[in-house]
């Protein structure tokens, strides 16, 4: 790795200063934040190469819109921002610096308007992937951006030269400047496997552990209850540690999932770690409150049995009603045993005891990844000038909804800027 280097002012507007044609720099992963640097890096006139240890690029960008491209998210960019947590001021300016309407204006600028969905989420009007990707790689083929692919990348040799292995032999390259923008570890086989953990720790750079982020977790179901798999849950309300989200839940053999589920994992995550299990309640009536539920349940069933009178009292599904059940149970009760008033706070705060995270690798997201200490306000490493980080390789967490592509997208413009800047004459 090239260890040292001239530093440079950063240039206070590097998107419109231009390179020398001379210039040359390697982004080494084809998701979306190492193609937005591609794009910007080409516009200032560097000679750009993108490597991918895939035989094509965007492999997850594409899993993404699998039902439905959520790009970003249509909320005021205050709220937006309270998305990332406690995440790095670097990150939050980056997202300030490109926000959701820049990213709704470079879609369009491809072809692919955007619409704002019921919930706030941004969609491309076609809602899949692939006819982004497909004009926005032929966008990139224009500005003169070369592409590498079944290229991976093994570090830096002794002289600093960037390495990599293709059909079984080495190849070597020497940029001015590289972004690194190889993902996280989830969905490995779509080419995000953080083999570079060991490549840069190699290089005593301070990584966070990676965690799944936006996942699912393990609960001890019962035999029967394993038997409403892939039934979901909608219009739930699920609550943990202070705060609650409404939305939809997906029962899994081993546990539960889904946006509900996902938009609390951070937290539920942290609990699991540090005491081995947690517990989650979910209001199965969230528009209901419970006096008005109490009411209803108070009225005679005459010659019904509790499960239609529930079912037609109640209008819940056969697997929130089995989730009722699956909870009595597990109190040591049943539900024609329990009193009306016990019965309205079952329905309005079901407990549901989760012992395991999903793993990593089927995750949607990882959290963790390079420290933020590591970077300068370029997003280049401070000790290795010329080396650039961007996307999920960053310790940085956020829910879906539009603000994983938000800040991958968002990172990756940053860098390249900082790129820019950088390489631009003392």
């Amino acid at each position: 790795m090239r260890r040292k280097a001239n530093e440079r002012e950063l240039v206070t507007d590097p998107e419109v200063m231009r390179l020398s044609p001379n210039r040359s720099i390697a982004v080494i992963g084809g998701g979306p934040a190492g193609l937005i640097a591609a794009e910007l890096l080409a516009r200032a006139g560097a000679r750009v190469t993108v490597y991918d240890q895939m035989a094509s690029l965007g492999r997850k960008f594409l899993m993404a819109g699998r039902g439905g491209l959520n790009l970003t998210h249509s909320e005021d960019l205050k709220q937006f921002l309270t998305r990332y947590g406690d995440s790095d001021p670097l990150l939050r300016a980056a997202v300030e610096a490109y926000p959701p309407a820049a990213l709704r204006a470079w879609s369009d600028s491809l072809g692919q308007p955007t619409f704002i969905g019921s919930s706030g989420r941004v969609f491309p009007t076609v809602l899949k992937t692939s006819p982004l990707l497909r004009t926005w790689l032929l966008r990139l083929g224009n500005l003169g951006v070369t592409f590498k692919l079944r290229h991976r990348w093994e570090g830096w040799d002794e002289e600093g030269s960037l390495r990599f292995t293709t059909a079984g032999q080495e190849a070597f390259a020497e940029p001015d400047a590289t972004v690194l923008a190889l993902g996280g570890a989830s969905w490995p086989k779509l080419g995000s496997d953080a083999h570079w953990v060991d490549l840069l720790n190699a290089e005593d750079i301070a990584i966070k552990p990676l965690r799944a982020a936006n996942c699912g977790f393990a609960a001890p179901w019962s035999e029967v209850f394993r038997g409403f798999e892939g039934k979901p849950l909608k219009g739930t309300g699920i609550s943990f540690g202070g705060r609650s989200v409404r939305g939809e839940a997906m029962i899994t053999r081993e546990g539960i999932e889904g946006g509900a589920i996902y938009a609390l994992s951070s937290p539920i995550r942290e609990a699991i770690e540090r005491h081995g299990d947690t517990t989650i309640t979910i209001d199965l009536m969230p528009d209901v409150n419970a006096a008005k539920l109490t009411e209803r349940l108070s009225k005679s069933r005459g010659k019904q049995s509790l499960s239609n009178f529930l079912r037609k009292t109640t209008h819940l599904s056969q697997v929130a009603l089995a989730l009722l059940r699956e909870a009595a149970l597990a109190k040591g009760l049943t539900l024609a045993s329990m009193k009306t008033d016990d019965l309205t706070g079952l329905i309005k705060a079901v407990p549901v005891r989760l012992t395991g995270v999903q793993p990593m690798a089927t995750a949607i997201s990882t959290a963790g990844g390079v420290s933020f200490s590591e970077l300068d306000a370029r997003f280049m490493l401070k000790r290795y000038p010329g080396i650039f980080i961007a996307g999920e390789m960053l310790d940085w967490d956020a829910p879906t909804g539009g603000y994983l592509l938000q800040a991958s997208f968002a990172t990756g413009v940053a860098a390249a800027r900082g790129a820019i800047a950088w390489l631009q004459p003392p």
